[in-house]
């Protein structure tokens, strides 16, 4: 007798039927800014692949220092880009040589002894900008790359910036479970070792077309080590504003605790999460001084190995078991206590829904 349970998986978006079934198939508008990988890892004379919504883009940086990103395929036999090596300011792919300039056109494919490929197109690019120490790419259509700007975030430019650190995450989960984690203050139980919040309640919430607001009334930094330094004084800790202003997230804490967080949609279930944090100052225990910046610093990247990174790990094992479950009880009926999750969801789904009315018009209008 056969006792094998056939597991039906979830819904494609079309055939989603609620709002989390949908969130959980949407896929990210294109047409937007994404984090892709720190400025420092990319290298004079490196190439690396970088993926959105399953798409695989070659990101190499030419001997002029000067970044570019294009299709990651030869046009040849197909072979990924980034398998083969930076020349100059082009990229030559590793199995014949062929390169490709920064706009994707073939310049040398070093064996014309044979004849002249027949190429009609070049290969798609993608603008790229370095803003804050990390490298944007816009994988949707480039024309409306000007039209959506990266976050503006002015305490990390000019003469006067805040200390900052950013680190990052690969989970196996989908990008809106990643959403609906950083924003519900509900799981404090899961953070019971570090306590980077304690008793949050909902004060307000409210949301328009492209984002979901709202502020929890709690005690943040509680923990042993990280309570040390936050100088409450001068900070009002019992307030935090958090907002998801599609597609990035990003919460303050009395103007001087902040934070934006940017996901790389990779997959159906997988995503890549870059954390970006800033301080305008610390306080020194017992002093009560508030820190110089390099003092900031200096605590800071301290505090990223004993203090924040064990609180987003935690979030990850719960985040990868959660996109497990989901896949096996998908059909289970919600239970939601905190009001702003279902207006995540809602706000992800609809963003997908008006991405693909964009996309199916286009094409139609193509046809025509």
């Amino acid at each position: 007798m056969n006792n094998t349970q056939t597991i039906t998986p979830p819904p494609a978006f079309a055939e989603a039927k609620t709002s989390r079934q949908k969130a959980r198939a949407a896929g990210m508008d294109p047409d937007r800014w994404y984090v892709v990988e720190y400025d420092g890892a990319v290298k004079k004379g490196q190439v690396k692949e970088v993926i959105f919504w399953n798409t695989p883009i070659a990101l190499y940086r030419g001997e002029d220092g000067e970044l570019a990103a294009m299709q990651n395929r030869c046009a040849h036999r197909q072979l990924k880009l980034s398998q083969g090596a930076v020349d100059k300011c082009s990229l030559r792919c590793a199995y014949h040589g062929w390169a490709y300039n920064r706009e994707g056109w073939l310049e040398d494919y070093s064996h014309d002894s044979f004849g002249k490929p027949l190429i009609k197109k070049r290969l798609r690019t993608y603008p790229v900008q370095v803003r804050y120490g990390l490298i944007w790419l816009f994988p949707g259509d480039s024309e409306l790359a000007a039209e959506h700007k990266i976050p503006e975030i002015p305490e990390l430019t000019g003469n006067n910036t805040w200390a900052s650190f950013a680190v990052d995450y690969t989970w196996q989960t989908h990008h809106s479970m990643v959403m609906e984690n950083i924003c519900d203050f509900s799981h404090a139980f899961l953070h019971r070792k570090y306590k980077p919040f304690i008793d949050a309640k909902l004060t307000h919430h409210e949301a328009d077309d492209d984002r979901v607001y709202l502020t929890y009334d709690t005690y943040m930094a509680g923990g042993r080590i990280s309570g040390l330094f936050v100088d409450r004084n001068r900070v009002n800790t019992r307030l935090i504003e958090l907002c998801y202003e599609y597609p990035y997230q990003w919460t303050n804490t009395g103007d001087s605790i902040k934070n934006w967080s940017f996901m790389l949609p990779i997959n159906e279930r997988t995503t890549r999460v870059f954390f970006l944090f800033y301080f305008d100052a610390l306080t020194i225990p017992l002093l009560s001084i508030k820190t110089p910046k390099w003092l900031t610093q200096m605590v800071l990247n301290i505090a990223k190995l004993l203090v924040f990174r064990p609180i987003l790990d935690q979030d990850g094992v719960a985040l990868e078991a959660e996109m497990l479950s989901y896949e096996s009880y998908w059909n289970a009926p919600p239970i939601e206590l905190n009001p702003v999750v279902p207006m995540f969801q809602r706000l992800s789904a609809r963003k997908w829904e008006e991405y693909l009315a964009r996309k199916e018009a286009a094409q139609a209008a193509s046809a025509d």
